[in-house]
């Protein structure tokens, strides 16, 4: 390589490299750098180097709770002051995962509260919490906390909320949101939060059962002066006047709600409802054509815009978004159709994010939705809104040539997800193979990847295409796809930068599984759902390599199609095998 050289100047040349900057201006550098990829691979180039990364990392985030211990987090960076720790895997969101599967954020608490001295920011994605957990972390850190985030969580009730409010003074972030809380109808904590801090700037309590009052809410933006995003749970609009008339910094509202069909007041007139002129991005619980007129005078200084919880029909989502030349990010269900997507691509030029989520297909929840997505929608947003960087969307129909769309107008795209519903009993156009390599070949920003469709839309010819364009994810959700095992091989020879990767529904056997675990390089968590299991599940063991933790997750033998829902979960750890696993879990290796 033009770059190397030899002999005993190439070593003088590394030894000036690797020691030749003073530790102050390394340091600082290295603060600079943000993606912990590059941190990783600052951290190999010498044993100094690595010590200056691990006095100087701020941040980590630990994907998998299991993958380390605490103890060992610590003695590799013993400074952090923000942490990210995430614990069950995403399937337990889809509820694929029984809830006693573990995740206990108990033994992490202890050492945090005990070790990690500059310790400021936590966030705990999809773990239990208990009330004794949020109590030893109180005493602990109260006098230094900017910011919790309880993500997806549960195990606490709402008196240790009320203790973080009265004891965390400093805190900027207070984030719940769909978390589980046990004694949701106390409120007490909101008014704790208001009478003790006078800093937060985000308080989230978004899609929980916590109740609200007006009042206490009201209290809370005018003590707390510097408030910038408030998302709560639902709590009547036009009780919320004096909110918004207090909140005149106040850049961010989701929640709230409208009467529900049948409870609707006549003649409500929300066309003159206040919002403060900083507020930019928006979101409202059952809103429909009769209260959407609340968003017109405020729409061209919109900026995000939710409307995945609304009561509004095709028509009504077209009136609104054409109102909204200046979204950056907008979030909906499928009932925005075709027609919805095209007044996107023709009015929201500057559209960074775009969402569009499954609706109800009984029409016994929000409404009686008649929007359906197609290739016509997705190649109108494809050519329309050029500087998208995440799309994730429901379609009941795709072809080729939408995808080809993707990857040749979405370029700046660096998570794409698709799902493929099955409402329709047939697609224009299968396989989708060739689409499939023209956006992987497009997109080379691509790092997340979501794809699940239908038997046969993906063969192996296409998990071939898959594995040979993405050369940047590090993510891949993979559904029904492929023909047979030798698809998974074909993918796992290419991927070399893949650290997760999840499948579901597959036709793969266990040594193909294992065999693909193996090749892919960079694997460093693997979760399948429904494959071709064997008798004893022997086939898997193939994959065992030091520090990979193997795991079966039994179904539940009373549920319908038990063979389906079998789970495997691998994942590299220096923890060894788990102490905690549920007669659910059975651990494959380590065995002991």
């Amino acid at each position: 390589m033009g770059g190397e050289v030899e002999g005993g100047g190439g070593r003088q040349l590394g030894r000036v490299l690797s020691f030749g900057i003073p530790d102050t201006a390394l340091g600082l550098v290295m603060g600079y750098v943000e993606d912990p990829w590059d941190r990783d691979a600052i951290s190999l180039v010498c044993r100094h180097w690595c010590r200056v990364d691990a006095l100087s990392r701020k941040h980590v985030t630990v994907a998998m709770a299991y993958s380390t211990t605490p103890e060992r987090l610590f003695r590799r960076f013993p400074c952090l002051e923000s942490l990210k720790l995430k614990a069950k895997p995403r399937a337990a969101m889809f509820n694929l995962i029984s809830d006693d599967w573990g995740g206990s954020a108990s033994p992490w608490i202890r050492q945090l509260s005990a070790t990690f001295h500059f310790l400021k920011k936590l966030h705990l994605r999809r773990m239990i919490v208990s009330d004794d957990d949020i109590s030893i972390l109180v005493r602990a850190k109260a006098h230094m906390l900017v910011s919790l985030k309880l993500d997806r969580c549960s195990g606490f009730s709402t008196p240790s909320i009320a203790l973080v409010a009265r004891s965390c003074k400093k805190l900027e972030t207070l984030f719940l949101e769909e978390s589980t809380i046990a004694e949701n109808e106390n409120d007490e904590w909101i008014r704790e939060l208001a009478t003790n801090n006078s800093v937060l700037e985000t308080l989230n309590f978004f899609l929980t059962d916590l109740r609200a009052s007006p009042e206490y809410l009201t209290l809370l933006v005018r003590n707390c002066q510097m408030l910038k995003t408030l998302k709560i749970s639902e709590c009547l609009m036009p009780d919320l006047t004096g909110l918004f008339r207090t909140a005149q910094t106040l850049q961010e509202f989701a929640g709230g709600a409208f009467e529900e069909p049948g409870q609707q007041v006549a003649n409500r007139n929300y066309e003159n409802y206040y919002f403060p002129p900083s507020l930019h991005r928006l979101g409202l619980h059952y809103m429909g054509a009769n209260e959407m007129q609340i968003l017109f005078p405020y729409s061209a200084a919109l900026k995000k815009l939710d409307l995945q919880f609304t009561l509004l029909n095709t028509e009504d989502h077209c009136q609104i978004v054409q109102r909204c030349p200046n979204l950056e990010v907008l979030e909906a269900r499928d009932v925005i159709g075709d027609r919805g997507l095209q007044v996107v691509a023709q009015t929201c030029k500057k559209l960074q994010r775009l969402r569009i989520e499954r609706g109800d297909d009984d029409h016994g929840g929000l409404e009686d939705e008649q929007g359906v997505i197609s290739q016509v929608g997705v190649m109108a947003v494809a050519q329309g809104c050029p500087e998208l960087t995440y799309w994730a969307i429901h379609v009941s129909d795709i072809t080729n040539a939408a995808l080809e769309a993707v990857g040749t107008f979405s370029r700046n795209l660096n998570d794409f997800r698709l799902v493929l519903l099955d409402r329709e009993a047939h697609i224009t156009e299968f396989p989708l193979d060739n689409g499939v390599r023209a956006l992987l070949r497009g997109c080379t920003k691509l790092r997340r990847f979501a794809f699940y469709v239908r038997p046969g839309v993906l063969t192996d010819v296409g998990l071939g295409y898959v594995g040979e364009f993405s050369k940047s994810i590090r993510y891949m959700l993979l559904g029904n796809v492929g023909e047979s095992d030798n698809g998974i091989m074909q993918l796992s020879r290419g991927c070399p930068s893949l650290q997760k990767l999840e499948l579901r529904g597959c036709v793969f056997s266990e040594h193909a599984l294992a065999m693909a675990a193996l090749q892919l390089k960079s694997l460093r968590y693997l979760w399948v759902q429904g494959y071709k299991a064997s008798p004893t599940g022997a086939d898997l063991m193939a994959m065992v390599r030091p520090f990979w933790n193997i795991e079966f997750i039994a179904p539940d033998q009373d549920g319908p199609c038990p063979d389906i829902k079998k789970q495997i979960l691998a994942y590299y750890s220096l923890a060894g095998r788990r102490t905690d696993c549920p007669p659910s879990v059975i651990p494959l290796y380590p065995a002991f």
